[in-house]
């Protein structure tokens, strides 16, 4: 760092810069430094070197300053604008893309407002479902559009991630004992030995891509109401050429380390829906394993910040302790479980399974399959377009029972737990969601809501912008048919849904 404290100071002073801004304000990573000067961000590369991370000439930090840009620009064109070298001129001066020798080069960028990063609306509890549903549409479709790479022997690889996460944490017995690491490093190796087959069915069907690679709330900022992501992996291809889903489990570990489990839980749901990829629930295998290597690489690179400045050393070794019994928490799940919600419209079952999801399952939560969603994917119509009688017809409803029950049995062979909400009015619809646990051997449990016939004429008439085409005909129509021998634990929907939620806790002894 000796060689970079002229270029710091040169950074560091207004004057520096055209325009001049009143002040600069200073970001510090372990990797990098972020100058803020009026409405221009400069970035440049710490000449530091880590088992994961070179940047220790000044050839290699020009090459990771222009892959940052490439990679970068596409999808936030708004942020990332050049490259510049920073020179060194005659009268022995630094100065921005001078005629001298280049002795730095940083990344020129827009700035944005700190507070509409995720990070921070986060933080301020304003991470609204909308704004979640539009960040997991986000990412999937730059999943969708990421290149396929291919990625044959992808045990072997996460065996190498593992184990350079284990070495740099070894580092350290002082903050993560060694005992702990020691069993961290079996289990993994255990899921990673167990998740091969899935691994390599994944790899194989393209779902290893050039994805961001380190996608957390600090790397997205909301541009024009649109969640942008920003800051993607630049100095290691091999970091970024992974799993879509290992993608998927940084954000999924950020959220949940912040205590916004529910907030995981639904972009995880979103994040399925609408990549409906059968290998995508099957995935959910390898989710456990992948949320615990993400804790650990933070954990990691916790300890990393703390060699950069003595002050901060205390409070990251506590961020990397706190990470690592995250991810060690992450590497015993527990077993899977079905849920259904059954009940005519009108009585919340959607709203209370968005409710339980989190609270049971693997983390992120369970799976919430909801049967309005569903019909809506199969007519390949956005969630609130209306469907005539074509969508529900017997034939249509059907293949919607028959898709929710395809997909819970994914999930839950993938030792995910999953709750299911429809209405399921007839005893062949329950007696069909209650085999599949059944024949996986699995718990099972069946809710039926139940609330008086004005209270559910209210709440489909008050709907706005909601996936249910229910009215208050087909509320009576559903009413006149009633439905039949209910089996399953009858919950009084007719209170608050706060006190359905309370009541169905009781009966799941949650």
């Amino acid at each position: 760092m000796n060689e970079q404290t002229e270029l710091i100071e040169f950074l560091s002073k207004p004057g520096s810069y055209d325009p001049t801004p009143k002040t600069v304000e200073c970001i510090e990573t372990h990797g990098a430094m972020v100058f803020l000067a009026g409405d221009d961000v400069f970035k440049i590369k710490r000449c530091v070197k880590y088992s994961y991370l070179d940047f220790s000439t000044l050839e290699k930090r020009h090459a990771a300053c222009a892959r940052e840009i490439e990679i970068n620009q596409p999808q936030a064109p708004e942020i990332y604008l050049e490259l510049v070298a920073i020179t060194r001129e005659v009268d022995g001066g630094l100065a921005f893309g001078g005629t001298g020798d280049v002795v730095e080069w940083a990344v020129h960028m827009r700035r944005f407002a700190q507070e509409d990063m995720l990070y921070q609306i986060a933080k301020r509890g304003e991470l609204t479902r909308m704004l979640t549903r539009d960040l997991a549409d986000v990412i999937a479709a730059y999943h969708d559009s990421a290149p396929i790479i291919d990625a044959r022997k992808g045990a072997d690889i996460f065996q190498k991630i593992l184990g350079g996460i284990t070495d740099s944490l070894a580092a350290a017995p002082d903050v993560i004992a060694s005992d702990a690491l020691s069993h961290f490093k079996t289990q993994a190796q255990e899921m990673i030995a167990a998740g091969a087959a899935c691994l390599a069915a994944r790899a194989q069907a393209g779902f290893v891509r050039r994805c961001h690679g380190d996608l957390h709330l600090q790397n997205i900022v909301l541009i024009d109401d649109r969640p942008v992501l920003f800051d993607a992996i630049e100095f290691d291809e091999k970091l970024a050429r992974i799993d879509t889903l290992y993608d998927l489990a940084f954000l999924l570990m950020d959220l949940d380390h912040k205590g916004l489990r529910a907030g995981a839980n639904f972009l995880q749901n979103r994040y399925l829906f609408t990549q409906d990829e059968p290998l995508n629930y099957q995935g959910l295998k390898l989710m456990a394993l992948f949320l615990a290597l993400r804790a650990a690489i933070r954990a990691m690179v916790s300890l990393h910040r703390g060699q950069v400045s003595s002050q901060a050393k205390g409070e990251a070794e506590n961020f990397a302790r706190d990470y690592f019994a995250q991810a060690c928490s992450y590497l015993n799940p527990p077993q899977a479980r079905l849920i259904a919600i059954g009940g005519f419209s009108g009585t919340g079952k959607s709203t209370l399974a968005a409710a339980l999801a989190p609270r049971f399952g693997a983390a992120p939560g369970a799976v919430h399959l909801r049967s309005d969603l569903e019909r809506k994917g199969l007519f390949h119509v956005e969630e609130t377009h209306r469907l005539g009688e074509e969508g529900y017809t017997s034939e249509a409803t059907k293949q919607v029972y028959d898709l929710l029950n395809t997909k819970a049995e994914w999930a839950l062979g993938a030792g995910h737990s999953v709750i299911v909400d429809a209405v399921f009015s007839t005893q062949a619809e329950r007696a069909a969601v209650e085999r599949i646990a059944h024949k996986l051997s699995l718990p099972f449990t069946g809710l039926w809501l139940s609330a008086p016939r004005d209270a559910l004429i209210e709440r489909v008439g008050a709907r706005r912008g909601d996936a249910s085409d229910a009215t208050s005909k087909i509320v009576e129509q559903q009413l006149a048919r009633g439905a039949g021998s209910i089996n399953w634990h009858t919950v009084d929907a007719g209170g608050t849904p706060e006190d359905t939620v309370e009541h169905a806790c009781t009966i799941l002894e949650f």
